[in-house]
Parts: structure tokens; sequence; C-alpha cells
């Protein structure tokens, strides 16, 4: 069933469960587009192929807000957009280990080289920390992080990022000893039951194609998940 976040002629957000794919692809399984197309034609009676066009993707694993343009026009506009950076992406991530230093909020900055063989990327200090071999393939990849809340185990962080890489949260947290629990690619100690990790695109913030208006969604975290709830209430109980 599709969790319809917001929903406007031009668009719409939906909250992607981890483990769906966003677009069809050879090794199968749902696909959160082909659910959305099937949900829109029901809901509006479309005799024929309905238009959609995805905005922008995240990692299998991990869920939360994913923006689908609902017309070619606004499907121009919102990449447009996403090219010039005018998109704010704000994530979870529940981590096993809390930044050093015991601070509260910082910045991560690294140069990230993505192994296509593998799918996985490698984060290096500087770019002359790269191998001359791969420096030309190697990104800057920059977030920034908040801690919102501490468990007897886990940690919360808030994540904006400033640039978008090839598994760029995962990455540079499990680089500074920080993997998002779940995460084993990245460093975690275990895998989640659910074979997700403990990443959330927590919220969405875009310019309407056509009014211009800033849009914000947030996205709820799984309800049926305990250390979610767990923080979720956390989060909740520090903004009172």
């Amino acid at each position: 069933m599709v969790e319809v976040l917001y929903e406007a002629n031009h668009g719409i957000v939906v909250n992607n469960r981890p483990g769906e794919l966003v677009q069809p692809a050879q090794s199968g399984g749902p696909a959160l587009e082909e659910a959305v197309k099937d949900y829109i034609k029901v809901k509006y009676a479309k005799p024929g192929a309905v238009f959609l066009g995805v905005v922008h993707r995240i990692d299998r694993p991990v869920g939360g807000a994913v923006l689908l343009a609902r017309t070619s026009k606004a499907l121009v506009r919102l990449n447009e957009q996403l090219k010039q950076r005018k998109f704010r992406k704000t994530y979870w991530a529940i981590i096993e280990n809390r930044p050093s230093g015991n601070t509260a909020a910082g910045e991560l900055k690294h140069y990230i080289v993505r192994n296509g063989k593998t799918n996985k990327s490698a984060a290096y200090e500087t770019f002359t920390a790269v191998p001359e071999r791969l420096r030309g393939e190697a990104k800057e990849a920059i977030l920034r992080y908040k801690l919102l809340a501490s468990g007897d185990r886990y940690h919360l962080l808030e994540i904006e990022l400033l640039t978008g890489r090839h598994h760029q949260i995962r990455c540079q947290l499990g680089k500074i000893g920080c993997p998002i629990k779940g995460d084993l690619k990245y460093g975690a100690a275990r895998s989640n039951k659910d074979g997700g990790i403990s990443l959330w695109a927590r919220r969405l913030s875009f310019e309407h194609p056509v009014t211009h208006k800033t849009i914000t969604v947030e996205a709820p975290t799984p309800a049926d998940d305990t250390l979610w709830a767990f923080f979720e209430r956390a989060t909740n109980s520090n903004a009172e």
C-alpha cells in the first residue's frame, strides 16, 4: 500500500519502506514507481498509461520520503532544482557509536570514490590521500550532522546532505567509526531483521514547480519498529 505524504497536480511524495526499489531493476522485487502509478490510475480513474517521473532515489535498504513528478514539465523543473542543489534533504540515522569528542554537531568532508564492481564507496580524508590512480574519480562529499538523542546502545543523528554522492551518508559515518545500525557494508556489527538499515529520509524541501512556494514534507519513521519509536518519542520530548 502506498503511503502518500504530499500530493498535488504536479508531484507526489511517498514514504518508501526499506527494501523497496524506487524503480524496477533486473534484480526484481516490488518497485515504488509502479506502485504509485497503480495508485494514481485507480484514484483518478485514468484510462491510459500514467506518467510518472522519478526525481531522486534512495538506496534500497533506506526508507523515507521520495518525490516523483506527475507531469513532464514538473519533472524537467524539479530535475533542474536538483542539479542546482535547491533541494534540502534531511536524514535521520541511528548509529552504533557517538561521534568522537562528544560533539553534538559537526560537519564531515571527505573525498569519495565509488567502486562499481562491489557497489561500495570509499572515503578519504583529503584529496591527496586518494590513491593517484583513483583521483580522477574522487568527488567531494560534505554533510552536516546534529546529535538529537541517545539511548543505552544507539544514538540518533539528524543529517543534512550538502552534496549527493553514492552511499555518502553510509560511507562517511562508517569512515569516522559511527556505522549506521544494520549497515554491514560500512561496518555495522550486525544486520537488521528486515534486511534494511536504520537510515531514514526524514524531511524533503523543494520549490513547487509552478507556484514556486517552498514545500516541506516530513516522513514518519516506522511505528512498528521499537527503536525508531523510542527515538521519535525522545525527539518529541526534547522539543517540548
